[in-house]
């Protein structure tokens, strides 16, 4: 495929035919199937697919990492002329000490929680033999733009933040100056501000360095900014190969073809246009394969896609696809919209949950944390609320005082239909803890994994509408039925389950009172584009059948645009703007809300105004004076936003905002597009 001889040096990365299996129970099963790419010398590399695809594999296998029941039974790779497929143990350590690193999706589970981070960054050096390893760890943290380095070198990493943990991982890795770097998601589960500081400190370094990377991601956007070529994976194999830019442009394979309908593009919204799914699911690990891998789920797919293999056809400078109709691209149909499917009934009425002065006030070895502070919102019958905002920005406090598991300061109040609640859920009556429910954003944590999807049902039917029996099995098969959940799933445990089934179950329970209102905490963050187009679908028709509202929170800000009526931006336990959701999208907008959508990498690959926030959130015991946002804010104004608190007010119909600039103005500073670093002194 891309083996083809490029320039005379060895390339960074070469896989030629990878073939590996997993050994389950003694049999041994098929995961990768004839892969071959090859990344230049300073070239990024993007793999893409689905969960299950085999991207992860075949970054392990590269460097032999797989797990001890993993096995290369078929061709090599070869990292900068040595193969790596022959190595001797010890050959095989100093490769990965000296001319390879890797960084992996989860920075938390990386570093050791025990271990200050200058000792394990210093151990990074010491383990190559070379001295001053305090010094070098220094200037290493300093590379990858960490400020006060020797002042985080005395930290545990549980007290850095996600985007500081990821950094100080890089750093390590990049202490062999490596000549290829494999990241693994690294930037799944950060907020947009943070994934945006993250992929700016890669590509520098990439320049600086020389390295080459291979770049693991769901984000398809993530790819497109950050590759030179992109390989799309399906079933073990790369199916479609070529520049990032004309892949994603004008996609030569139906299954890319599949992957970017899933997305929420363009201003996408809920009531406009269902997102597109892949029916069907990938094959199971192991199992025999038809001729074309994706033919069971292909809208073009012919009597000849299942009697002979696809060949791997040309479709451009240094492009292929592995297709037989890839001149039958463009006949691949939308799906079609019945706009009446679409429509979901809101009231105008009282809402159905106010937060009324809601402030929330931690402490923290001795000192006040304030996590909340002075929140007012509503949310009407059938509408979703969506909260965005960085981490630390009290989305997930909100959430938790409304479910009543923090209790709001004295003055503050959440009310539902009318009436008060107790602060906490203890105080509340039955019918209040039915009214709220939560979906979590890792359902393997909220899932009980000893017991059956229906012994989960059945216990939320029983625990909040006082169901069972014969009411309860039908009550069950109708839950079922709306989230897409077979009989056959009922009896298997979540362990059994799909990423994608898990989260449906974890639906399901939080539907089985008959629930007001759902508060979805991140619920498709750590979900492929298919499954998370399908779990939206799920969501908004519940919406539309059950009348519930919701209370979204993402940092997927082009999800939250999709599922959302309103947007409400925090920033420091504030409502820093409140709106409509294309009201808040399309400007003008509060110069932080401004900065958020600046960070958002897009597939489409359009051009944005770059705004980069100096530093980190400050920390919410002692926030700043006037404005809190003014220390980081690209538009201060000085003598005034330190001084003087904005107001949350109404600077157009519906449209809230508190910031200092009159909105007119803001208009008119935001239509100069400009690349700015932000922060006031």
């Amino acid at each position: 495929m891309s083996a083809m001889p490029r320039e005379e040096q060895h390339a960074a990365l070469e896989v030629e035919g990878l073939d590996v299996s997993y050994i389950v129970r003694g049999v041994p099963r098929a995961v990768l199937r004839g892969v071959s790419f090859t990344v230049a010398p300073g070239e990024a590399y993007g793999l893409v697919g689905e969960s299950g695809c085999g991207k992860s594999t075949t970054a392990f296998a590269a460097l032999r990492y797989l797990p001890r029941n993993g096995r290369i039974t078929g061709g090599r790779a070869v990292i900068d002329g040595t193969d790596v497929t022959h190595l001797s143990a010890g050959q095989l350590q100093r490769l990965r000490a000296t001319r390879v690193s890797m960084v992996y999706q989860d920075p938390g589970a990386a570093l050791n929680p025990t271990l200050r981070i200058g000792t394990q960054v210093e151990e990074a050096f010491t383990v190559l033999g070379q001295s001053n390893a305090r010094d070098k760890a220094i200037a290493a943290l300093d590379r990858v733009r960490i400020a006060d380095p020797r002042r985080v070198m005395e930290r545990y990493p549980h007290q850095l933040s996600g985007g500081m943990q990821q950094r100080v991982v890089i750093a390590m890795a990049l202490a062999c100056d490596p000549q290829l770097l494999v990241l693994d998601e690294p930037t799944t589960g950060l907020d947009a501000t943070v994934e945006a500081e993250v992929l700016d400190l890669v590509q520098s370094l990439r320049v600086d360095t020389g390295a080459a990377i291979l770049l693991i991601a769901h984000n398809l956007g993530v790819i497109r900014r950050m590759c030179d070529r992109v390989g799309v994976m399906y079933a073990g194999k790369v199916v479609e190969e070529g520049p990032a830019v004309e892949v994603f442009d004008n996609p030569k394979h139906p299954y890319t073809v599949g992957l970017l309908r899933c997305l929420p593009r363009r201003g996408a919204r809920r009531e406009i246009r269902r997102l597109q799914t892949i029916p069907g699911f990938l094959p199971q690990i192991g199992e025999d394969l038809p001729a074309c891998v994706f033919v069971d789920r292909c809208q073009l797919a012919t009597e000849v896609c299942r009697t002979d293999p696809p060949p791997l056809v040309a479709v451009g400078d240094s492009r292929y696809s592995r297709c037989h109709h890839t001149d039958r691209i463009d006949e691949i149909p939308e799906p079609a919209v019945d706009p009446q499917e679409l429509q979901v009934t809101r009231q105008e009425k009282a809402p159905v949950l106010s937060l009324r002065n809601v402030s929330k006030t931690f402490k923290q070895s001795g000192q006040p944390v304030f996590a909340l502070a002075d929140v007012d919102l509503d949310l009407r019958a059938g509408e979703t609320l969506g909260l965005v905002g960085e981490s630390g920005s009290g989305k997930t406090t909100l959430a938790k005082t409304v479910l009543g598991i923090h209790a709001p300061d004295e003055g503050g109040a959440v009310v539902l239909d009318g009436t008060e609640l107790g602060g906490v859920v203890t105080q509340r009556s039955s019918e209040a803890k039915r009214a709220i429910q939560i979906v979590f954003q890792n359902p393997d944590s909220a899932l009980n994994r000893s017991h059956s999807v229906r012994y989960i049902i059945t216990r939320a039917l029983k625990k909040l509408a006082g169901i069972t029996g014969h009411e309860a099995e039908r009550r069950l098969d109708s839950l079922g039925e709306q989230v897409r959940l077979t009989p056959r799933h009922f009896d298997m445990k979540p362990a059994q389950l799909s990423g994608g089934l898990k989260q449906r179950v974890s639906i399901a329970r939080a539907f089985a009172g008959e629930p007001r209102i759902v508060v979805c905490d991140e619920p498709t963050s750590a979900l492929d584009v298919s499954v998370q187009a399908a779990i939206l679908n799920l969501l908004a028709d519940l919406q539309r059948d059950e009348g519930s509202s919701y209370i979204f929170i993402s940092h997927d800000l082009n999800v939250v645009r999709y599922l959302s009526d309103r947007i409400a931006v925090l920033y420091l336990g504030r409502v820093m703007e409140l709106g409509p959701a294309e009201t808040v999208f399309n400007g003008p907008h509060h110069p932080y809300t401004e900065a958020l959508l600046s960070a958002v990498p897009s597939v489409e690959g359009q051009p944005s105004t770059r705004i980069r926030l100096a530093g980190e959130i400050p920390s919410a015991s002692a926030p700043p004076a006037g404005c809190v946002f003014h220390t980081r804010c690209p538009r201060f104004m000085e003598g005034v936003c330190e001084v003087e608190v904005p107001p949350l007010v109404e600077v157009e119909p519906g449209h809230m905002m508190a910031c200092h600039i009159p909105i007119d103005e803001l208009r008119v500073l935001q239509a100069r597009p400009q690349e700015m670093d932000a922060g006031a002194t």
